[in-house]
């Protein structure tokens, strides 16, 4: 099973050094894939929990592509309502190349309905606009198919029921979000899924964290080491821990999440 990250591209405390730092960081401790996530439109939904500056993810994955060498790079998630089909499956491909072939597409239908509104995008149409444009995306490029347009792979994010089935029908991968571990496993009996590759949340705390509720990643060391066996257990090829707790004011203090991915990669060992 591998390890992934997800790297704040947005906030007061964000910019190229830090991005460039936090790239560094996660490759050097070892992880195996940098994701970061997606806003077009700063809006004040989006400001509260995401302010600006906010890097476009394209952009900012195809830079980072040029400092790392072995990392996979990722969206988690990229809103795809928001742009042309044809424009992703471009952009997608183009940053696959560049890198590689390290690039892992990580989509889902959004949240923010004032962003959907100065974007010109039916809020309430997001979900049916998702899933013709992921089948434009796998018409693309089966149309085109070679090597380099073959190995994107696609991660549904989301967790209800309409986001599993678009998971199972389009989906190289589920990709739910900060669930707790329950939940993922009830889903995982429930539905054939193409693979799981869940982001979970990372925030340790010294004394242990007694609730049913509780989400994976949310816990002492040992509890969140014990998330990552069991979410193992599952049958997860990728977990991607998330250090953000929500507080923006924390993108100018990222040295808290690298002591804590310091500790995770300290002490978890993958059994052979």
């Amino acid at each position: 099973m591998q390890l992934g990250v997800n790297v704040p591209n947005f906030g007061p405390g964000t910019d190229p050094g830090v991005l460039r730092e936090w790239a560094r960081i996660v490759e050097g401790l070892g992880f195996d894939l940098l994701m970061v996530s997606d806003h077009l439109a700063v809006t004040p939904d989006v400001a509260e929990q995401y302010p600006e500056p906010f890097y476009e993810p394209f952009t900012t994955l195809s830079w980072l592509a040029g400092i790392t060498t072995g990392l996979r790079l990722g969206t988690t998630v990229l809103v795809l309502p928001y742009r042309n089909p044809l424009l992703v499956a471009r952009m997608a491909t183009n940053l696959n190349q560049l890198s590689g072939g390290r690039f892992v597409l990580g989509v889902g239908v959004g949240w923010a309905r004032q962003e959907f509104d100065a974007l010109g995008v039916p809020f309430t149409a997001r979900g049916r606009r998702t899933d013709e444009y992921l089948r434009t995306l796998r018409d693309t490029w089966q149309a085109e198919a070679d090597d380099t347009t073959a190995s994107v792979p696609i991660w549904i994010g989301g967790h209800s029921e309409a986001a599993i089935r678009r998971a199972v029908r389009f989906g190289d991968a589920w990709h739910p979000l900060r669930l707790p571990l329950a939940r993922m496993r009830s889903a995982l009996t429930s539905h054939s899924l193409p693979s799981f590759a869940p982001r979970i949340a990372l925030r340790l705390t010294t004394a242990l964290v007694d609730d049913p509720e509780r989400p994976a990643g949310v816990g002492t060391i040992e509890q969140i080491l014990d998330d990552l066996d069991q979410l193992r257990l599952l049958g997860a090829d990728t977990v991607v821990l998330d250090p953000y707790h929500g507080d923006p004011e924390e993108t100018r203090r990222p040295r808290a999440a690298w002591q804590a991915l310091t500790a995770v990669t300290t002490n978890w060992r993958t059994p052979s």
